[in-house]
């Protein structure tokens, strides 16, 4: 197949996907090699990042990155970065009049700030603190700061000290990146984007101008563009503005592929019970507008439901992690993104946006639903038909999307990525002539084991898969997240650490994920509907609906988010009973 690089310009629009966001670019980070002699690996870099050039002359690489929040989301970041210094052009600005100074005390860095701070301005770091790899050649590395980086052993404990999403942002953006909305605050009570009208009426003026203008400084340097993948708030007003900024996306470049990945954490630091309501109310309204103008919609969250009452978040067996916490939550749903994203982004058997998106949204099927096995416990040594043996009750993998797995219900469409396998046998290693102990382990093929344990559970449906042997990179300052019971790998060991001895940094972890089109859907799309329109808006919300949308557009998102749900029925499920509710 051919190498060409099918570039993909991402758009992150909100808090929470600037989190999830950053979390994700920091792996790609980590797994970028600067170096050509050593680039050309399973995954293809340069549909992400960007070539480009200091005014030094170093050669730069930074995200195809669209990231929009409000003001005071920034603390100790530049909106115009650091890399592309202006400051020369900025000292040739006169001024003759008077003038008045008003000092404000810069926001305190994290220790991990401070050291990236320091490599850029050409320190190095104590060798305490970096383990014994080998450095990168400087004659093959224009920023030698990501490869010391990569050799930070540093235990970063950020939980106290993360308050916003570039407080663990660990490479340089593009001076075009960051957009900020300054008629929104971020921090406070006032001036708050906290309802769905207010997002939808922002892309006017100055908003839609500055965002015309980077699209058009990220499109014009691509030479096969194909497509975006929208990060997107979902439960705040950016649900809004996400649903007007796809739906330009969809005018402007038709034809290219639109993923569009909605964002909720599990709770707000600040919520109250209407604000909930309003949470709620932009889900509903976020969902079915963003899948109307989008190749595929997928809520990501770790939540256990949308609702105003949800159920508690997933447990991760190797995980220890606080839901609570954007900074662990975020981390969770970003390595889970890491293999959701790989298939369109590899170097060989790369399948286009269009093409995934068309093999799950299938008869106005638009809303998918994600899984994940984060990480997928292999035992270190073992082979991939022993690490599913292990999982014949049930499938390894939990909610990503709130949304339960098929129960005796219709899969229309899978996608299935194993990730981060790097050194453990995709097949079983059986002596000649010793009987396989179960049909897993007769196979020759990893795509064949995965395919076959798959179809356990789901015998006809129609599935696509995707092996990466690569594993996402968790150099810092990716928290530190996992039980004792992983090694640095990411495997689980056959014996625990020591008692007193510090149990391994895990340093990279195997992780699979699913991504459906089910009947599931069908069902939690009936039951968001049922939540919303149960409501009288008008006596418990009537301010959510005073920047718009008009009560004639709010019932007709309903009635079409109705219409959403039962194109998810079976047809066996149709003529089943005329008992069924009008709903579903």
């Amino acid at each position: 197949m051919s190498n060409v690089c099918r570039e993909i310009i991402t758009l992150q629009l909100g808090h929470y996907s600037n989190f999830v966001g950053t979390h994700w670019w920091n792996l790609q980070d980590a797994s970028l090699s600067y170096d050509p002699d050593t680039s050309l690996g399973e995954i293809q870099s340069d549909v992400l990042f960007r070539e480009g050039q200091t005014l030094g002359g170093h050669v730069t690489h930074t995200p195809r990155l669209i990231a929009m929040d409000l003001k005071g989301s920034l603390r100790t970041l530049r909106q115009e970065g650091s890399l592309y210094d202006a400051s020369e052009e900025a000292s040739a600005v006169t001024w003759e009049g008077s003038l008045m100074m008003h000092e404000e005390t810069p926001a305190e860095k994290n220790p991990f700030l401070e050291d990236l701070d320091r490599l850029d301005r050409g320190q190095t770091l104590a060798e305490d603190d970096l383990c014994s790899q080998p450095q990168r050649s400087a004659a093959k590395v224009s920023l030698d700061v990501n490869s010391q980086l990569a050799r930070l052993q540093k235990a970063y404990r950020l939980e106290g000290s993360v308050r916003v999403w570039s407080d663990f942002l660990r490479l340089h953006l593009h001076p075009r990146s960051i957009s900020v909305i300054h008629q929104f605050n971020h921090d406070g009570e006032a001036h708050r984007l906290e309802a769905f009208g207010q997002g939808e009426a922002l892309l006017q003026g100055p908003v839609l101008e500055q965002l015309e203008d980077k699209l058009h400084f990220f499109v014009e340097e691509c030479d096969y563009l194909q497509g975006f993948q929208v990060l997107c708030d979902l439960a705040n007003g950016f649900a809004g503005l996400g649903s007007k900024v796809t739906e330009m996306l969809q005018d402007s470049y038709g034809g290219r592929g639109i993923l569009t990945w909605g964002l909720a954490p599990v709770s707000h630091p600040d919520s109250t019970p209407m604000r909930e309501l309003y949470h709620q109310l932009n889900c509903t309204l976020g969902t079915v507008s963003m899948a109307s103008h989008s190749s595929f919609f997928c809520p990501l969250t770790l939540r256990g439901g949308l609702g105003r009452r949800p159920s508690a978040p997933p447990a991760f067996p190797h995980l220890n992690y606080d839901p609570s916490l954007w900074y662990h939550s975020s981390s969770v749903l970003a390595l889970a993104l890491d293999a959701l994203t790989l298939p369109y982004r590899l170097h060989r058997d790369s399948v286009p946006m269009w093409q995934m998106a068309d093999s799950l949204a299938v008869s106005g099927r638009k809303v998918v639903a994600a899984y994940g096995a984060v990480p997928l416990p292999m035992m270190q040594g073992s082979s991939l038909p022993d690490a599913l043996t292990a999982c014949t009750e049930a499938l390894p993998w939990k909610p990503l999307s709130a949304c339960p797995e098929p129960d005796n219900g219709r899969l229309y469409g899978q996608w299935a990525t194993l990730k981060g396998y790097e050194g453990q046998r995709l097949t079983s290693s059986l002596a000649p002539g010793t009987r396989p102990p179960t049909p897993l382990h007769s196979l020759n093929r990893g795509e064949d084991v995965l395919e076959y344990y798959i179809r356990t559970f789901y015998p006809s449906s129609p599935l696509a898969l995707q092996l990466v042997s690569s594993p996402s990179k968790l150099t810092p300052p990716f928290p530190r997240i996992f039980t004792p019971s992983l090694g640095a790998q990411g495997f689980l060991q056959s014996q625990p650490p020591p008692r007193g001895s510090p149990a391994p940094v895990v340093s990279s972890a195997p992780v699979m994920t699913s991504l459906q089109s089910s009947t599931s859907l069908g069902s939690w799309l009936a039951e968001m509907h049922r939540g919303a329109s149960t409501l009288d808006i008008c006596r418990v919300a009537p301010s959510f609906l005073s920047q718009g949308p008009e009560m004639t557009d709010y019932r007709e998102a309903l009635e079409e988010l109705r219409l959403l749900s039962r194109c998810y029925r079976d047809d066996s499920m149709i003529h089943s009973s005329s008992e069924e509710s009008d709903d579903y």
